[in-house]
């Protein structure tokens, strides 16, 4: 398990932009699973609907993105390097996340073409799907 400092040298996001606490690498940098408390003292719930916070969906994809970043980067041809956003493809949303909930992150890498990669990520509270999304990525 990789903890919060662990992740900050694999990839670049810093607070308020880390949205992964804490972080697993599955099958040797093709897929990895992150984890995100979501509490109420997080600075988007001040005007994302206060009087009954839930976590932007927008988030939760760039939360999405920062697992399967670490998926690809943990990679040793992609070490010390960035990985930005592509596209997003087919994101849909399924349900809400608010204060008290444990994000889970889930990305696969599922095509990789030299500095390109694409990941098939999954967003999950308490075992029910909250998000899903394909996801682009260009190494740099």
């Amino acid at each position: 398990m990789l903890n919060t400092k662990q992740i900050m040298e694999i990839i670049p996001h810093r607070y308020p932009f880390l949205l992964v606490d804490k972080a697993e690498l599955l099958e040797d940098g093709g897929a990895a699973v992150g984890y995100k408390n979501v509490t109420i003292n997080e600075p988007f719930f001040q005007g994302h609907f206060p009087q009954e916070p839930v976590m932007p969906g927008v988030l939760i994809v760039e939360a999405l993105a920062q697992v399967g970043a670490i998926a690809l980067l943990s990679q040793e041809a992609f070490k010390g390097k960035i990985a930005y956003f592509g596209g997003i493809k087919d994101a849909k949303f399924r349900g809400k996340v608010v204060p008290g909930d444990t994000l889970k992150l889930e990305c696969a890498i599922i095509k990789q073409k030299g500095p390109m990669g694409v990941g098939k990520a999954v967003a999950s509270v308490e075992g029910k799907k909250v998000c899903e999304a394909e996801l682009i990525f260009a190494i740099g």
